[in-house]
């Protein structure tokens, strides 16, 4: 109140304020308000999904970077859409997943929290560069430094020709980098054998490759291209 009251004359006689003026000047109040409630909102979304995230966090780690093995995938980075789709799927069975079941029932988990949740992850970055320690850290310290790196071990196969095959079969979905796009993954980044694993659940149909249920273009690759592939994307990791 005291910022609007500074627009006003000081003066004991009644400002009179042409109609124009005052639309501009009632305008710009309701902007301020609006936008005020806007941040708000959006403290109170990431404060939400904070507390969610740990229930993720359980297996997906602190910062959504997954198992260290790849048994439970990196979901720190990924698109909010391909976040939300997967969630979604989980919660109507349209993926099946036996651990996220209890986690994804309608009662526990909203349309609301699915959302908050996927755009929290979206906005987590994972530094593929080694922290500097300056010397002073305790054991502890350099631990939760180290967890939120995140490189992926080459994997073994040809480069070259997964490079080739990649930017053939896969690149349109997944983007050139393979930070996937919209509703497609990112691939880059993530743990090898859960990628192979996957490409074996779209093989055996028990999960859908894409809207129509289908294998999709791993049918018709050799496994040896699909091994280059793995290791193609291990060789491409950002340094950031």
């Amino acid at each position: 109140m005291k910022i609007l009251m500074s627009f006003l004359p000081r003066s004991n006689t009644k400002p009179e304020i042409p109609h124009r003026a005052a639309g501009q000047f009632f305008a710009v109040f309701f902007v301020l308000v609006l936008g005020f409630s806007s941040l708000d909102a959006n403290a109170f979304d990431a404060e939400r999904a904070r507390d969610l995230m740990g229930v993720c966090a359980t297996c997906h780690g602190d910062f959504g970077q997954g198992g260290a093995r790849g048994e439970y995938p990196r979901i720190a980075g990924q698109s909010e859409k391909y976040l939300a789709s997967q969630l979604e799927s989980f919660r109507s069975r349209k993926r099946i997943n036996i651990p996220m079941f209890p986690y994804t029932e309608e009662r526990e988990l909203s349309d609301e929290d699915i959302h908050a949740i996927a755009g929290y992850l979206s906005g987590v970055t994972l530094s593929t560069i080694p922290p500097t320690f300056k010397g002073h850290e305790d054991a502890l310290t350099r631990l939760q430094m180290m967890e939120k790196v995140m490189i992926i071990p080459r994997a073994e196969g040809d480069i070259a020709n997964g490079g080739v095959v990649y930017q053939k079969e896969c690149a349109s979905c997944h983007a050139k980098d393979g930070r996937g796009r919209g509703s497609f993954p990112m691939l880059v980044g993530q743990y090898s054998n859960y990628l192979m694993k996957q490409v074996n659940s779209y093989l055996k149909g028990e999960r859908p490759h894409d809207e129509d249920d289908s294998l999709g273009v791993l049918a018709k690759l050799k496994d040896t291209d699909i091994r280059d592939i793995l290791a193609y994307l291990t060789s491409i990791q950002p340094r950031e």
